[in-house]
């Protein structure tokens, strides 16, 4: 297999190019939430609602922009992220929001991220180099989760981590996804948690003390297997004959 830093290079530039353009912008959210966190809001305004203004278009431009069976996935997403946050947040108390609330930009933000992600794996260029890929990422993984462990007695985030890996064991066509997906959660939940929009508590959900976590665990994208087998049912149901008929073409396929 060849290695991710043996891809000729006007190939990587590609790479490069279609990692700023399908998922680089959410790097870039993350200082925005600067603006929801605790010194903006002490020192200067409490600007939750134009932070979700500003998630409602730029949503709409991703969406926009979308294909069909992505702008579904999309909708589906937001659906049940509104769901999964409130189970999570507000009925488990698995992790807290500033204002104690869900802001309107975090179940969007699941669904662009989640948009996102799926159109970055699914690029043709990512797709010729996606073992390249997947195991440079599962390496990252595995030092961040392990570092986090170490330095921050962060049990739970590497747990949540194990289960990833035990879970990806034997989905090979899903693992670039939930890796990038992994990458960039944990990116987005560093700077969450820095800033003061959210907090995670010293162990797992508050309650179970042998399980000490880091604010933020390391592992949490393990809960976005829940958002993508929720998108990957909805879809089914909605959209019936187009499932029946890629199940038929992989039959003819793999007889």
């Amino acid at each position: 297999m060849m290695s991710l830093f043996t891809i000729p290079t006007s190939d990587f530039k590609k790479l490069i190019k279609v990692f700023n353009r399908r998922i680089g912008l959410f790097i870039i959210f993350v200082f925005i939430l600067f603006f929801d966190g605790n010194y903006f809001v002490e020192h200067i305004y409490n600007s939750q609602i134009p932070i979700n203004i500003l998630m409602i278009f730029g949503f709409t431009v991703m969406f926009w922009r979308a294909n069909p069976r992505t702008k579904k996935l999309m909708i589906y997403a937001v659906i049940i992220g509104f769901g999964g946050e409130y189970l999570f947040s507000r009925v488990l108390g698995m992790y807290a929001y500033r204002l104690e609330n869900i802001p309107l930009y975090v179940p969007l933000g699941h669904a662009a991220l989640y948009g996102r992600i799926f159109m970055f794996s699914k690029a043709p260029i990512v797709r010729k180099y996606n073992n390249d890929i997947e195991c440079f990422f599962k390496i990252v993984i595995a030092l961040f989760a392990t570092i986090y462990l170490f330095l921050f007695n962060d049990v739970f985030g590497f747990i949540m981590t194990f289960c990833v890996f035990i879970l990806l064991s034997k989905r090979t066509k899903d693992r670039l996804f939930f890796y990038s997906m992994y990458i960039l959660v944990a990116i987005l939940e560093i700077g969450g948690t820095a800033f003061g929009c959210w907090y995670w508590p010293t162990y797992a959900y508050g309650v179970f003390e042998f399980l000490p976590s880091n604010n933020p665990p390391s592992g949490i994208s393990l809960f976005y297997f829940l958002l993508d087998i929720g998108c990957f049912v909805v879809y089914t149901q909605f959209n019936s004959k187009t499932w029946k008929r890629f199940k038929n073409i992989k039959t003819l396929q793999h007889p």
